[in-house]
């Protein structure tokens, strides 16, 4: 997303006017409007002050890039790089999966607090999902510790397995 439309999101979503932000931020409604439509570009410490007005953080985040593991027999398995973390509220909300993961029960809602329900949805997910499902789902370390429950192919599991391995380890050290 670019900076702008980032800011303008930001703004947006904690109900703020342009005037109200620019005057929470220190700076001025017309300069907080050419920031938004990319007519100027805010130092990285005018973007932090910005969006820490707005109640968010800027943070540095290790991007996860995946490897495509093809199955002889099936679909392609994703494999990232790290296991992925999510924020506790999405981690443990309520989901209803898209149609193209959840195609055999399409509409069921899954409570991700209860562990039978997070189980599946991971089966789901890794089985079924894209490298942005398996983000958006798909929590590391609850990943981590139902590995040994989940019902999945030989194949699959063996392409996540030296990431489960990894993460144990480091845990256990």
């Amino acid at each position: 997303m670019e900076p702008g439309k980032l800011l303008e999101q930001a703004r947006v979503d904690a109900g703020l006017t342009q005037d109200e932000l620019a005057r929470r931020a220190g700076t001025s409604r017309p300069t907080l409007s050419a920031y938004e439509h990319g007519r100027k570009s805010p130092t990285v410490a005018t973007f932090a002050r910005i969006l820490a007005e707005a109640g968010l953080d800027l943070a540095a985040q290790p991007r996860i890039s995946f490897t495509q593991h093809q199955a002889p027999h099936g679909k392609p398995t994703w494999v990232p790089d790290r296991l992925p973390r999510l924020d506790a509220v999405w981690a443990l909300a309520a989901v209803e999966l898209p149609l193209h993961l959840n195609w055999s029960s399409p509409g069921r809602v899954f409570d991700l607090r209860s562990r039978a329900d997070r189980a599946r949805v991971y089966e789901i997910v890794l089985q079924e999902g894209r490298p942005a499902d398996i983000l958006a789902y798909v929590d590391g370390v609850l990943l981590a510790d139902l590995w040994d429950d989940l019902v999945l192919p030989r194949k699959l599991r063996a392409a996540w397995n030296p990431l489960i391995r990894d993460h144990s380890e480091a845990v256990a050290s």
